[in-house]
């Protein structure tokens, strides 16, 4: 997996051994609302069973990471993060690319997520990738005060033929 747009930034599986950088990167990113480091590791401890979490490598350094929550036929976009000096080069893309592959192969059927009010890249971001607005959660980011603005995609469904095939006629 590699994201486009003039990095050679490549995509792999986030492991505890990322977890110090992972960690440094989301405080530079959200300094107001930083996960800390052992939220973090409690989330990569359900790996893979309902979380799937990956980095993007640049040069043997992380410069972006990205984590998805998934049960039953849900999921949800927990977090993308990407260096500020390399936004604008597809990072964030491949990382959200990623992220509703890994929906889909989960027969995820909608994916949420929360993005700051006041991020209107982020936001621009999904809609290219099919998100909609769905709510608004307010104050939601402490201790900021910032609104949260709850968005969905909706899967496309894989499903066989309904009703008679050629065969059946």
């Amino acid at each position: 997996m590699t994201a486009g747009d003039g990095t050679d930034a490549k995509l792999r599986g986030m492991t505890e051994a990322d977890l110090a950088a992972v960690h440094a990167l989301e405080e530079l990113l959200f300094p107001e609302d930083a996960w800390s480091e052992q939220m973090l590791r409690d989330e990569l401890a359900d790996q893979p069973r309902t979380r799937h979490y990956v980095v993007a490598e640049d040069g043997g350094e992380i410069v972006g990471y990205a984590g998805l929550a998934a049960a039953a036929d849900q999921a949800d976009v927990q977090t993308i993060g990407v260096r500020a000096d390399l936004r604008g080069r597809g990072i964030g893309a491949a990382l959200l690319t990623e992220l509703l592959d890994e929906a889909a192969r989960r027969g995820s059927v909608q994916v949420f997520l929360e993005v700051r009010a006041d991020n209107g890249p982020a936001q621009r971001l999904y809609e290219r990738f099919g998100f909609v607005r769905v709510g608004l959660r307010r104050r939601y980011y402490q201790p900021s005060g910032v609104d949260a603005v709850v968005m969905c995609r909706e899967m496309r469904a894989k499903r066989g033929p309904v009703g008679f095939t050629r065969e059946d006629a």
